[in-house]
């Protein structure tokens, strides 16, 4: 299967392309630039540099969250619009924390997933990943940094952190030598990632139709609304 990714979740916009498992492209740029205006371009680029046309690709998948509102948005709407002209593509969403695990697959043990959410709340979500494989333990989820903390402990064995809210987290685990923190060049958004998700689980493939953000707390015209109702 041949498959197009964008990551356009938070800082990094990214995209690559897949074959059978393999990478034959990828592009990452951290840009002041808003992601719609960088993301097709991208996609083009990318595209003529790995001398492949969009009739050869069968699935186009985004990160669909959580992560920053606007940027979720425009991956999903970008995949979906690629989809819409051309009824054959199938596409994917994947989670932006399964994609972070994804990027220190070749570890052998658990990974937790943390970026800040608000204050000591985390969008967190738990892994194992063995033989290069990544396989869920916990669900997509807010939580706090103390119930993160106490899940590790109690589930003990080697343990990798990665997202932006890992080294707080390792802070207070300074003393178990068998918790470790991704390194920072693991951290950062990989469109690669995505890819290689759904290469190992295509129950992740979806319509179009039904291709949605996972953003796990309100938007802000969500708690704006909620509010004017309050009044």
């Amino acid at each position: 299967m041949t498959i197009l990714s964008i990551d356009s979740s938070g800082k990094t916009a990214s995209v690559a392309l897949t074959k059978d498992g393999a990478l034959l492209g990828e592009t990452s740029i951290v840009t002041r630039l808003t992601h719609s205006q960088v993301i097709l371009p991208m996609v083009q680029r990318l595209l003529a540099d790995c001398e492949t046309d969009i009739s050869q690709i069968d699935c186009i998948a985004a990160a669909n969250g959580p992560g920053s509102y606007t940027g979720l948005r425009i991956g999903i709407g970008a995949v979906k619009g690629m989809c819409l002209g051309n009824p054959a593509l199938k596409c994917a969403g994947v989670s932006t924390l399964l994609a972070l695990a994804y990027n220190v697959s070749a570890f052998e043990g658990h990974i937790y997933t943390a970026h800040k959410a608000r204050n000591t709340i985390c969008y967190f979500a738990a892994f194992k990943a063995e033989g290069g494989r990544v396989s869920r333990l916990h669900d997509d989820c807010l939580m706090e940094s103390a119930d993160i903390i106490a899940m590790i402990k109690a589930n003990g064995g080697r343990a990798m952190l990665i997202g932006d809210y890992a080294y707080e987290l390792k802070a207070q685990l300074s003393d178990e030598d068998w918790v470790l923190t991704a390194p920072a060049a693991c951290a950062v958004a990989r469109a690669s990632s995505v890819c290689f998700a759904v290469e190992n689980d295509e129950s992740l493939i979806t319509p179009p139709a039904a291709l949605g953000v996972s953003y796990l707390q309100p938007t802000k015209a969500q708690k704006d609304l909620a509010h004017s109702k309050e009044q």
